[in-house]
């Protein structure tokens, strides 16, 4: 029988040449040090720069380091504005490679985009007879596969063909508006939509199987009334657990291994439960936005209150959530029984999450995201019509930026390059890029991101309620008039459908059906 034999007690060839470079950088470093040249200040674009001059850094550290750097955080300004849309811009999307970005518009169109030269490559009517909300492309499908949902409670999926035909199906009908989508990790086939109805669906395109898996009920009535869901993401280190928030305080953890294959089983029990403690029983506005990070950790927008980040420490833990409800109505009356209780319920034992706060969520649906190769940042949209970016680890405030005249509802970070895009109430999406910004090292700060015009409060804002043809302002008028030259233009470079306003929609759908196979 062979034995491997042991290693020499001598280093070897290749780890000898690393102890060489490793102690060519420490006296290259103490050299520096001796000379009077300090270390830039960690976190900024020329700590790495510093950092890689020395030999300590490898290539892949320092492009993360770069990225990550408040230095470019601060410098970010507006590179292009991307201008076809005639309403409202719900929702926008990056391709696996970041090449393309998809919109969605209460115009019922989506948009693919050059995002780089600021120009559309293709254009096509969803079938959506109300506003569109959120768009995808389906991974490896070659950016041909799209899935939409809609404020008319469908959920469509798109194909484009070769020649620029596109065929679209309708997927299912919930008669009530359908929010978000949620698309299970580098699975061409396979996805999730949240609603009104409290349903959340799941979609096998193979087979076009659709199966409802459950309602999400009221914490108060477990099996009862069914809450309103706005938001779903899954968990990029876990795919089989995805998270669903909506028009109550509570953020649940499902895992999706338990789901009957005909839908119809008793799924629909968290495995976990996420919540600020002192809203436990007291917020009832809801949440508009959740994201996982890299590292299983949740982030939740609340409406008319804060962002808050969740991590494992921070779980509820109910096995029986009402029992948790009674105890903690017992602490509030001042008869908690910490003994009594499964795990500590009581609002002053949990854990606080991390909070960021300044911007105003009172208005419409909106998004929330991490920044940064390692999810360094998080971001928003604002009633105020700006864009906020905190510093995770801390809650800092890093930037404020002009984004939107009215409100901004979505922020989308490139897959791979420092880019960011940003859309709302304008017709036009936003890209972010360094070296815009002309005061870099200033955050920016405006009366109107804590205290925003009341005149919003005579109108109720709603993602229903913005049509087409909404104008804020004589600019917008503008912008229109160019958006219809660049329609003419985009027909005569051959995009594959103009978007007719003229057309009603009962024309739009039957065209739309003559090339469906539903």
């Amino acid at each position: 029988m062979c034995h491997r034999l042991p290693p020499p007690p001598w280093p070897t060839c290749e780890e000898g040449k690393r102890r060489g470079r490793r102690k060519k950088a420490s006296r290259r470093r103490r050299k520096k040090e001796e000379e009077g040249e300090a270390m830039p200040r960690e976190g900024t674009r020329m700590a790495g720069l510093w950092e890689r001059e020395v030999g300590c850094l490898p290539p892949k550290l320092f492009a993360n380091s770069v990225m990550a750097s408040q230095d470019f955080v601060r410098s970010l300004g507006v590179q292009k504005r991307l201008r076809k849309h005639r309403g409202c811009v719900n929702t926008i999307s990056f391709n696996e490679d970041g090449s393309l970005l998809l919109s969605g518009s209460d115009d019922r169109a989506a948009v693919l985009w050059n995002w780089q030269e600021g120009t559309p490559t293709f254009a096509f009517h969803t079938g959506h007879s109300d506003n569109v909300f959120h768009a995808l492309f389906m991974p490896f499908s070659g950016d041909r596969s799209i899935i939409t949902c809609a404020a008319d409670g469908q959920v469509r999926h798109s194909q484009i063909q070769e020649g620029g035909r596109v065929i679209t199906n309708e997927l299912v009908d919930t008669e009530v508006a359908v929010h978000k989508l949620a698309i299970e990790p580098g699975n061409p086939h396979t996805f999730f939509s949240c609603g009104d109805n409290g349903s959340v669906f799941l979609f096998d395109l193979r087979e076009k199987y659709v199966a409802e898996l459950f309602k999400c009920a009221e914490v108060d009535h477990f099996g009862g009334d069914t809450i309103e869901l706005y938001a779903i993401a899954i968990d990029p280190r876990k795919p089989s657990c995805f998270a669903v928030a909506g028009s109550d305080e509570y953020v649940r953890i499902y895992d999706s291994r338990k789901i009957d294959v005909n839908g119809n089983s008793s799924f629909g029990r968290p495995i976990e439960y996420f919540c600020p403690p002192h809203m436990m029983g007291e917020n009832k506005d809801g949440i508009s936005g959740l994201a996982f990070s890299q590292t299983s950790e949740l982030l939740a927008s609340y409406s008319y209150d804060n962002i808050y980040l969740f991590s494992r420490e921070h779980g509820l833990h109910f096995n029986n959530i009402e029992v948790g409800k009674r105890l903690l109505m017992d602490e509030i009356e001042g008869d908690c029984h910490i003994n009594t209780a499964p795990l500590p319920f009581c609002r002053d034992k949990l854990p606080a999450p991390q909070i960021f706060k300044g911007h105003r969520n009172k208005h419409t649906m909106k998004g929330v995201n991490f920044l940064g190769p390692n999810c360094d940042y998080v971001t928003t949209g604002s009633d105020c019509g700006r864009v906020f970016i905190w510093r995770k680890k801390d809650g800092e405030l890093m930037r404020v930026m002009k984004g939107d005249k009215q409100i901004v509802n979505c922020v989308e970070q490139h897959p791979y390059g420092i880019v960011i895009a940003n859309c709302g109430i304008d017709k036009d999406i936003k890209i972010w890029a360094p070296g815009g910004s002309e005061n870099p090292d200033e955050v920016e700060t405006d009366s109107c991101c804590s205290d925003i015009s009341e005149s919003y409060d005579s109108v109720y804002f709603d993602d229903y309620i913005f049509s087409s043809d909404f104008d804020s302002s004589e600019e917008d008028d503008e912008d229109d008039d160019d958006d219809d030259d660049d329609d003419d233009d985009d027909e005569e470079d051959g995009l594959s459908v103009s978007i007719n306003e003229d057309m009603s929609y009962e024309e739009k759908d039957a065209a739309s059906d003559h090339d469906s196979d539903v």
